[in-house]
């Protein structure tokens, strides 16, 4: 890997050399030409003149700063840039230690690798190294490459120190109100995001890959050999979201599904607040039966009504019939008893001669 630029990470008055590696490759991501549609051949880009429309020769192109809201070009020289005022140089000043937490990843712009340049920086270099991994923090400073300065963060990563340009704080524009109303969840809904967020998983980084780009290389392969190429079937996807909790119930089957988990194991877990099917067709009122039911039902009603009243009445007039006629011969036995005292007790009448 060659290095793309040599300074030095100023760590207190320690000085560590180091050699500056680009991080990052962009090359592999699709890029087109353009071309003239009639014969093909590449349309080169030139530079011209705004005031005699002539092309200008690479030698002649010089620099002009441009003041913000102002028209006028102001032509600036290499010569009087080479004497302005750079005050890290080629050392990447480190100014303070913070949690990586604090740095907005809005603010993070190209990556490097720095690694120690010569015998004499691998002590330092492992040193600065080990006390930001064992530490868990990130070194905040300035650095000014190519002409520019700009901050920079280092952390360690994968055993080597990365540095990441980052933004000025003003070069970050501030959120637009994309957002004009508040907007309440429930509390199931929340549940099931981030069950969907656990289910899943983790994610190789060996199985990312641009799919858009082996694409264009399978269309370009194809036409090269002479084949019609063949297009991709549209991915299924829902074009509209109607329901929040049941789309969100059918991806985390989904996700689970696709880790290979059996039909049991795909089923949403039972949370808090929400009641499952199960307990809810437990809990629901018998339904209501059919209305040619109802005639009939009504009148095994109506007819077990009438034999339970018939019961009833008879039950109490048997009772009350049987309760009168105890207590008419009761009194009938006793009147006949009394009479018969009554005679015994009385003189018998002489017969007369």
């Amino acid at each position: 890997m060659r290095s793309i630029w040599n300074g030095s990470i100023s760590f207190g008055l320690v000085t560590i050399p180091v050699k500056t590696y680009s991080a990052t490759e962009r090359t592999s991501s699709v890029s087109f030409l353009r071309i003239h549609e009639k014969d093909g051949a590449p349309i080169q880009y030139r530079k011209m003149c705004e005031l005699d429309g002539k092309e200008v020769p690479n030698e002649e192109v010089g620099k002009g700063y441009q003041p913000p809201g102002d028209d006028t070009v102001v032509p600036v020289t290499d010569d009087e840039l080479s004497r302005l005022p750079a005050p890290t140089g080629k050392a990447l000043t480190i100014l303070s230690f913070v949690d990586p937490s604090e740095i907005d990843p809005l603010q993070m712009d190209k990556a490097y690798y720095l690694g120690p340049n010569g015998a004499s920086a691998a002590k330092p270099y492992a040193l600065l190294r080990e006390a930001l991994e064992h530490h868990r923090k990130v070194a905040l400073g300035k650095v000014a490459m190519r002409g520019r300065e700009s901050l920079a963060m280092l952390r360690a990563h994968d055993g080597a120190i990365v540095m990441h340009q980052l933004l000025w704080p003003d070069q970050v524009r501030p959120a637009p109100d994309v957002v004009h109303e508040e907007v309440k969840l429930r509390e199931n809904e929340m549940a099931l995001a981030e069950t969907l967020m656990d289910s899943l998983g983790e994610l190789d980084p060996a199985e990312l890959h641009d799919d858009y780009r082996e694409a264009v290389e399978e269309l370009a392969a194809a036409k090269l050999e002479g084949e019609e190429p063949v297009a991709p079937a549209p991915s299924a996807s829902d074009a509209q979201v109607i329901d929040l909790t049941a789309a969100l119930e059918k991806s985390v089957r989904a996700a689970r599904s696709g880790r290979g988990e059996g039909a049991e194991s795909a089923s949403v877990t039972p949370i808090r607040g929400r009641t499952t099917k199960k307990k809810a067709a437990e809990k629901k009122p018998a339904a209501r039966k059919s209305t040619a039911d109802a005639p009939a039902e009504k009148t095994a009603a109506k007819g077990g009504a009438k034999k339970s009243t018939a019961r009833t009445a008879q039950k109490s007039t048997g009772g009350t019939t049987e309760k009168t006629a105890r207590k008419t011969t009761g009194k009938s036995t006793a009147g006949k008893a009394a009479a018969k005292k009554t005679a015994a007790g009385k003189p018998r009448a002489k017969k007369s001669g």
